[in-house]
């Protein structure tokens, strides 16, 4: 290695080099770096212009984003609450909802529609029709996803045409639930649910039959419970969306376990013995 760089710096070919532009001076960079400091959110151009008509210097947007990408950092905490801390503000508060299809093992087709807590990730329950969906159906499928539940302030739906009917609108402002809608055909707006949608798929409906409207409640059930309250979540650092309470989320011994099936088998998890 010491021989090559020797050679390489003996006998490689001397590039002068050419000067460049001098650039903007250090006061104006210090300038321009503590008016980001003290007001966040301004952008580029804003703070072009207050540097024009506080100091009299012409610069121009771009050497100001320049600037800012190489001597600014933002501090900790300073953008705000995050995401997540947002949503924890609206516990309980904020459901997501969606529709998705399936086929039975006679190829019917199936509509469920999935309800989530977007705080706890947990799965608050499934509607299924069978056939085409309707404005009824659709609040039929609604109300038998959330019985036993409580109502949420907020609802975020997609643009599907299925949630313009008169039936679904009329049914929410009696309940006296808010719509909020996603961003058009942005589905990364919509991420908790369309991702439960594609564990669902993957982890279950993929792998099993079903023949029946039954049947599929029943299944869903099923893959609910063990979702909410077996499976861990990276989004929650690892935690269960509904701790079942017998015990499972607290640590057990090595020595004395068993296993516990979930899914008619399809996973299974420690237990205390």
């Amino acid at each position: 290695m010491l021989s090559k760089r020797k050679y390489r710096i003996l006998f490689s070919a001397k590039r002068p080099c050419r000067p460049g532009p001098k650039g903007p001076d250090k006061d104006l960079v210090d300038a321009v770096v503590a008016m980001k400091r003290h007001n966040p959110s301004w952008g580029c151009p804003r703070i072009a212009q207050q540097i024009s008509l506080a100091f009299g210097v012409e610069i121009y947007k771009d050497v100001v984003r320049r600037l800012l990408s190489v001597h600014y950092r933002p501090e900790s905490g300073s953008g705000g609450p995050s995401w997540l801390t947002f949503l924890g503000h609206t516990k309980d508060s904020l459901w997501s909802c969606d529709l998705f299809r399936c086929e039975s093992a006679t190829l019917r087709t199936y509509w469920v529609l999935v309800v989530m807590d977007q705080f706890t990730r947990r799965v608050i329950g499934f509607g299924v029709h069978s056939g085409a969906v309707d404005g009824v159906a659709l609040c039929r499928m609604f109300q038998r996803a959330i019985r036993g539940h409580g109502l949420p302030k907020y609802l975020s739906s997609d643009h599907d045409p299925l949630y313009r009917f008169h039936q679904w609108q009329a049914n929410l402002r009696i309940l006296e639930v808010n719509e909020i809608k996603t961003v058009p055909h942005v589905p990364l707006s919509h991420p908790f649910v369309e991702r439960l949608i594609g564990t669902i798929r993957r982890e279950y409906l993929d792998r099993l039959l079903f023949w029946s409207t039954a049947d599929l409640e029943a299944k869903l059930v099923d893959f609910q419970n063990y979702f909410n309250g077996h499976r861990t979540h990276a989004g929650l650092e690892g935690r269960l969306p509904e701790p079942t309470g017998d015990g499972s989320g607290s640590p057990i011994g090595l020595d004395s376990y068993r296993w516990q099936r979930h899914c008619r088998g399809l996973y299974q998890s420690p237990i205390a013995a």
